[in-house]
């Protein structure tokens, strides 16, 4: 049953390029391997078993049931040995047979553990940009991360298909077919390809529910085939922009299909939801009136960082230098972004060692972007909840976002002297965005435990933790 008449809707072709585990592929590449036919992972401290695995190559996930993310010790093998291990099996629900012991021993031996190189990959990604370029005009290509984007071939399909004797679906296919040569050709990558004659969700939900899973790499979903296709997606968290807390609330409300939310009641969600609720029955309808060249930019609703230290932090000084330095940085990017915050949040994630939950805490205080202040709230928190334990994991945020213009009055601050440490801290910034982070610098940066100088040398947000504060 048709709920929308879609021909009412704006259309365009547009294609949604993936590429397949991008990071492990260049890897397996520059070494001359074929992607698929390599065991590779990319991890964090390549030659330690407490490393973190940030991508791996298909042929990996399939031997070892890994997903990109994960640590070593997950692996049903011992990084320094290549030896199976039973309890990392058996804590797994691996199967612990003869025969699988002498499978994974085999393939461990074979696989490669590399360590990562952002520069490579955005080095690469700028290739397949070029790329890009040979098919539509700059302001068609949107770039949705390092590995994925769209293009809006609406203008390009007949330039190199002229004529009308194919449909401009068929058009669609041979033009993404012809890209994803091009780019195989020039850097042995191999792309995925999520396309729709109608809109850009379709095309992302193309990719990420057929597209990886077909002989070509490539599937189109278009208004024509919504209810075979998006109403018939199975779980609600395979759907763009439905985690589990929103599958949670949704199915309260009696929804536990995409095909129910497409046939729900708009103002229901629109009470339990607010104007989310209203999109996610648009979209589950296959309506998305975005664009390329006007895409939607959420809004942000905290801006936070976090990173997995290289060891476990045994002492609590130790660990209040990071969370220190950590709070600065972020705080450099709530005020590029010309905000205050209200909220404050902190994780930390104890060592596998301790055996605990970890902590995970807030805060309201008062608007604010100081460095100074931010600081002292965080580590009072901190303080306030940790008792002891080694810690492996530490997470800041702030919430709670107002423009910088707000403020609060109070009989007791001395405007002057906060007016002078704000020009201070904008003199700061300004030197750090000319000269890198590292141009002005604490003494505590120089101590063994510290963070800020390692991570101001990583590039890129998978490397760097989102380390835009530090350039």
């Amino acid at each position: 049953m048709r709920i929308i008449d879609y021909s009412r809707e704006p259309v365009s072709d547009i294609a949604f390029i993936d590429m397949k585990s991008f990071y492990a592929s260049v890897e397996c590449v520059d070494r001359g391997l074929h992607p698929l036919r390599t065991s590779l992972c990319v991890m964090s401290r390549a030659d330690h078993s407490a490393g973190l695995i940030l991508a791996s190559s298909p042929l990996f996930k399939k031997i070892f049931g890994q997903s990109n993310v994960g640590r070593a010790y997950d692996l049903p093998f011992d990084i320094e040995t290549r030896r199976f291990s039973y309890e990392k099996a058996l804590r797994r629900g691996l199967d612990c047979s003869s025969a699988m012991v002498q499978f994974i021993e085999t393939w461990a031996k074979q696989t490669l553990i590399v360590p990562p190189r952002m520069d490579r990959y955005i080095e690469k990604n700028l290739e397949i940009q070029k790329i890009f370029a040979n098919y539509a005009s700059p302001e068609d290509i949107l770039p949705y991360s390092i590995d994925e984007g769209f293009i809006d071939l609406t203008g390009s399909l007949n330039y190199f298909i002229p004529g009308e004797t194919q449909s401009r679906k068929t058009k669609l296919d041979r033009v993404s077919s012809m890209l994803q040569r091009e780019i195989w050709d020039n850097t042995r990558l191999i792309a995925t390809v999520g396309m729709s004659n109608s809109n850009p969700l379709l095309a992302k939900l193309a990719l990420d529910n057929e597209a990886k899973k077909t002989k070509t790499m490539r599937a189109n979903w278009s208004y024509s085939n919504i209810e075979n296709t998006v109403w018939a997606i199975p779980e609600l968290t395979d759907f763009w922009g439905i985690g589990q807390r929103t599958a949670l609330r949704l199915q309260k409300l009696g929804i536990h299909t995409v095909r129910e939310l497409a046939h729900a009641n708009p103002d229901l969600l629109q009470k339990e939801f607010g104007l989310k609720g209203v999109q996610l029955w648009f979209h589950a309808n296959g309506v998305d009136e975005s664009n390329v060249h006007q895409p939607y930019q959420p809004k942000s609703h905290s801006i936070g960082n976090s990173q997995i230290l290289p060891k476990d932090y045994l002492f609590q000084k130790d660990i209040e230098l990071v969370i220190r330095e950590m709070a600065e940085q972020v705080a450099i990017r709530l005020r590029r972004q010309h905000q205050k915050a209200t909220v404050i949040h902190l994780h930390v994630g104890y060592a596998k060692s301790e055996r605990k939950r970890p902590m995970n805490v807030q805060q309201t205080i008062e608007p604010t972007q100081q460095t100074k202040e931010l600081i002292h709230q965080v580590t009072k928190l901190f303080r306030h909840h940790y008792k002891t334990g080694a810690v492996r994991q530490i997470g800041i945020s702030y919430g709670g976002l107002t423009t910088e213009n707000y403020s609060t009055i109070s009989l007791f601050e001395d405007y002057e002297q906060a007016e002078r440490y704000n020009q201070l801290e904008a003199t700061i910034d300004d030197i750090r965005d000319q000269f890198g982070f590292l141009a002005i610098q604490k003494g505590s940066t120089l101590l063994n435990h510290s963070r800020a100088i390692a991570r101001s040398r990583l590039t890129g947000g998978h490397s760097a933790g989102g380390l835009e504060g530090l350039r």
